[in-house]
């Protein structure tokens, strides 16, 4: 895993210093080495960390006259493969890197190698013969990449934090983006906090002409849903034993390492699955890692032993299994991870997930993951909601707000963790407008909450509801049915946004590569072909993935309910945290500089204090986009 960072067309004397400043911005995405290519037209700069090839991978890497050079973040999986064909062709290798394989598969085949790619990267190639860039990011959205695009010139990085190395690149706020933010936990692609500063989309190129300074996007893979495809006519056992090959072979790609390399264990299906992969894989014990809390709501430390016990019982090699029991409460953590962010970003998971990752670091270079499972099987409770809540619809709206609703304004707000609060949310689906209903269920900041606070600063903006991100993405979905159209808008949005987004900022915080064998597109494509009634089964969920591994997972992991990777910020906020929380709210940047009232930031804060309404969402977004504006202007002075 690396971080790479370039500047095109730029005129000042300043380039080397600038492409060395950003990329020493991102250096903890790669601790090892550091490299430059600096020309009258293009400077790139590239830190590594080293998991392949290990004394042979220094970046910027060539082809063999030098007319093609690469700077490349990611992993390509399938590189041998990519190797032994294009030796086939007569291509000479001076390393065992994947970098050196992308050079020569760019000069043999143009931008359409990437098609050819299985793995999770973020590059530029940099063709000096024909003067132009190409830029690319993998199919899912694992790797980032940000670029800023002004007349003829272009900058992009692996983090906005080296963007801001910059200081000629504007910095105004996108207010639709912090509006849309407050809804989602996220800043959903292209856009980010800034107005003109910009995240290339997943699964998009870009190709940047030096001479002229244009830039040209173009979308290179698209998973498809459509009735048109024609779902699988495999049975459903032999949709399970295809799933179980595609996944085993997807784990074993990403066992390829010259590092020590384990997996995360939290107990639930996902990783379990993965852990147990791994432990038919390999011929060496496998290290697997979990964390605990002292919260018992939140701690998931009993499930992950039962696994661990379950493989040791089972297995001929042990699994080397470590376990840490962690107090999150860090305040100084939460303003670290905001500054890795680079913009706003709320998913308080991304607190566990960086300290499970800063624990596993201590032991392994490499680590992976169950991520995107729900997403590709429908794991999530409210793809359930969403199915069975359509059948409200038979009765007039303004029934359904009476029978429904006006029950659910009546109910406490107690959090999403509680009986009460999943009711609450069921109810308040039911009686929600049809196409409306998907976003009431994931928005953690509703429309008339987020205009109560709202201060002079954002009088004059005319927002659009943030449901329109959600609804261009599933108005274009393939998909028919419309719980797959919300699996497929989420792949498109929510996966990429939040989860991905926070598996590499977390993992990156502390020089550890995460790997994500659901998220191999083999396996996405085939999950996306499979009917839905493989995937949920009246009431249960990732039917066809806890068939498939339901003689190598225990039963009572196949069977628990799915319980998120969560922190208790309810407590912390009437408890350790509560001075902090009301200083930065109340007397912070967003008060002084008019973006919120601040009576009404009181009057949301008391009604949490005294427990009539859980507010730990909006409380928490709040708090983190304080904390980003307070680190704006300390930059920024």
């Amino acid at each position: 895993m690396c971080g790479i960072a370039g500047i095109i067309n730029n005129s000042d004397n300043r380039v080397e210093e600038l492409i060395h400043n950003m990329t020493d911005a991102i250096w903890y995405r790669g601790p090892d080495d550091s490299g430059y290519l600096i020309d009258e037209n293009v400077a790139l700069g590239h830190r590594r960390l080293s998991i392949i090839d290990l004394d042979n991978g220094h970046q910027p890497m060539f082809n063999a006259d030098k007319s093609i050079a690469v700077v490349f973040n990611g992993e390509i999986y399938n590189h041998n493969e990519l190797r032994s064909e294009l030796e086939k062709n007569g291509y000479t290798f001076k390393t065992r890197c994947d970098t050196e394989v992308l050079v020569y598969l760019y000069e043999k085949y143009g931008k359409d190698f990437v098609n050819k790619l299985n793995g999770m990267f973020a590059f530029c190639i940099y063709d000096l013969r024909q003067g132009k860039l190409l830029l690319a990011r993998d199919r899912m959205g694992q790797k980032p990449l940000f670029y800023y695009h002004n007349e003829k010139q272009l900058f992009f990085c692996s983090a906005l934090r080296g963007l801001k190395e910059n200081p000629d690149i504007p910095r105004e706020y996108n207010y639709q983006s912090i509006h849309d933010y407050l809804s989602l936990q996220y800043i959903p692609s292209p856009h980010t906090v800034y107005q003109k500063i910009f995240k290339l989309p997943p699964a998009h190129l870009m190709e940047f002409d030096i001479t002229e300074g244009t830039m040209k996007l173009e979308c290179y893979w698209k998973v498809d849903y459509s009735p048109s495809v024609k779902k699988t006519k495999l049975t459903f056992s032999n949709a399970k034993m295809q799933l179980r090959e595609l996944l085993t072979r997807s784990v074993k790609r990403r066992l390829m390492s010259d590092v020590p390399y384990g997996t995360f264990l939290s107990g639930g299906l996902d990783s379990s699955v993965i852990t147990g992969i791994m432990m038919e894989l390999c011929d060496h014990p496998v290290k697997a890692f979990t964390i605990g809390f002292n919260e018992a709501q939140y701690d998931e430390r009993a499930y992950a032993e039962k696994v661990a016990q379950e493989f040791n019982r089972n297995s001929k090699l042990p699994l080397e299994y470590y376990v840490k029991v962690i107090n999150p409460q860090d305040f100084e953590i939460v303003k670290k991870l905001v500054r890795h962010c680079g913009e706003p970003y709320s998913d308080a998971s991304i607190v566990p997930t960086y300290f499970l990752s800063e624990f596993t670091s201590k032991h392994v270079t490499v680590a992976l993951s169950g991520d995107g499972a729900d997403e590709l099987f429908a794991g999530y409770e409210r793809y359930l909601l969403m199915r069975y809540s359509k059948y409200s619809d038979f009765m007039p709206l303004h029934l359904r707000k009476l029978f429904f609703g006006l029950p659910a304004k009546l109910i406490p707000n107690k959090g999403d963790r509680s009986f009460v609060g999943r009711l609450q949310r069921t109810l308040h689906s039911a009686a929600s407008v049809t196409d409306k209903r998907y976003i009431n269920i994931i928005s953690r900041f509703n429309e008339i909450l987020k205009s109560t606070l709202y201060g002079e600063r954002f009088a004059n903006f005319n927002f659009c509801p943030s449901s329109d991100v959600i609804s261009s993405i599933y108005n274009s979905t393939s998909a028919a049915h419309n719980v797959e159209k919300i699996m497929e808008t989420d792949l498109h949005s929510y996966l990429p946004g939040d989860i991905l987004t926070k598996v590499d900022i977390a993992s990156m915080a502390c020089s550890l590569e995460v790997r994500s064998p659901f998220m191999d597109h083999e396996v996405v494509e085939f999950a996306a072909s499979l009917p839905l009634k493989y995937k949920q089964r009246r009431i249960s969920r990732k039917h066809v993935l806890k068939q498939a591994f339901a003689d190598l997972i225990p039963p009572e992991i196949l069977n628990r309910s799915k319980r998120g990777f969560g922190v208790p910020l309810h407590q912390w906020f009437r408890g350790p945290w509560r001075e902090q929380l009301q200083e930065h709210l109340l007397e912070g940047s967003l008060v002084k500089d008019g973006f919120f009232r601040k009576e009404a930031m009181e009057k949301l804060l008391n009604d949490h204090f005294a427990a009539k309404n859980d507010h730990s969402y909006p409380l928490w977004s709040l708090l983190i986009l304080e904390l980003f504006m307070e680190q704006e202007a300390s930059d920024l002075t």
